[in-house]
């Protein structure tokens, strides 16, 4: 898909994230019961509204891309894999940060072309901000009506690592000890990639499972900032490669000309 055909889905896209957003806040700011999936995940009315006015909106947008969401019904991967193009959603990323009632979490949509997030957007509702981001295009963040573009910063010390609110296991801790000046910041959902984008850190690692509609959107706009999202080999994370929609450990880095390798000497990690 061409840049001006991005650029034409971009806006649109963004709105309906924002308009997802505004489904959710609808559910956040009552009282909401939890119900939880069989992988004993937690899942509120606030998943099913976003997921429902996304999907039906996408439908109409772009009516020849299929879509996959979290809340959807999953394709096999014998229909997936002959998809080149097609929409990759987590309509409320972050559900135990909702459930906490933190603001922490977000929308997610992404396009996917080859194996590669072209277009995504995060909306945090609680935050009234947008990251957006297409290839060939740049990367930008919305809030209160002013809009800037993104560049992540270059890696200086004291380096700025961003871990999980929920999820930060032994090799995290590890990797971590490694960097002689380091500040951490915690933070839920995909918000932590935005922070990267920003230039608001440097580094988010994770280790430990997650799915491919928890990353593309904001892979998108970390890659459009000029930043990168690699497995530990240092290759770019890339969607739809095979059965298993969970991701394999990656670093989210804001530099990437900067020598990340010594960092993960003896520290292996899991392709799932």
């Amino acid at each position: 898909m061409s840049a001006p055909d991005l650029a034409g889905l971009l806006e649109p896209v963004r709105a309906l994230a924002e308009e997802a957003g505004r489904r959710i806040l609808a559910v956040y700011e009552k009282e909401f019961e939890v119900w939880h999936k069989a992988d004993d995940s937690p899942l509120t009315a606030a998943d099913q509204a976003s997921h429902r006015v996304i999907v039906e909106t996408l439908q109409r947008l772009t009516p020849a891309i299929p879509i996959l969401s979290e809340e959807g019904l999953l394709a096999d991967y014998a229909e997936r894999r002959q998809w080149q193009r097609y929409w990759l959603i987590d309509p409320l990323d972050g559900t135990k940060e909702f459930v906490k009632r933190n603001g922490e979490f977000t929308v997610n949509i992404a396009l996917i072309e080859d194996h590669q997030p072209v277009l995504g957007v995060v909306h945090a509702p609680v935050w009234a901000t947008t990251w957006f981001a297409a290839r060939g295009i740049g990367a930008f963040r919305t809030r209160s009506g002013d809009t800037v573009r993104l560049t992540a910063g270059p890696a200086e010390e004291p380096l700025v690592a961003v871990v999980s609110r929920s999820h930060r296991d032994e090799r995290t801790n590890a990797l971590l000890e490694r960097l002689p000046s380091l500040e951490t910041v915690s933070v839920g959902s995909s918000l932590k990639f935005c922070l990267v984008a920003d230039g608001d850190a440097d580094l988010y690692p994770r280790f430990g499972p997650t799915s491919e509609w928890d990353t593309a959107a904001a892979q998108c706009v970390v890659e459009q900032a000029g930043g990168c999202v690699v497995t530990l080999d240092f290759q770019p994370l890339r969607y739809n490669t095979k059965s298993s929609l969970l991701n394999p450990d990656f670093l989210v880095l804001g530099d990437p000309s900067h020598d990340w390798r010594p960092l993960l000497e003896g520290l292996h990690g899991e392709t799932r």
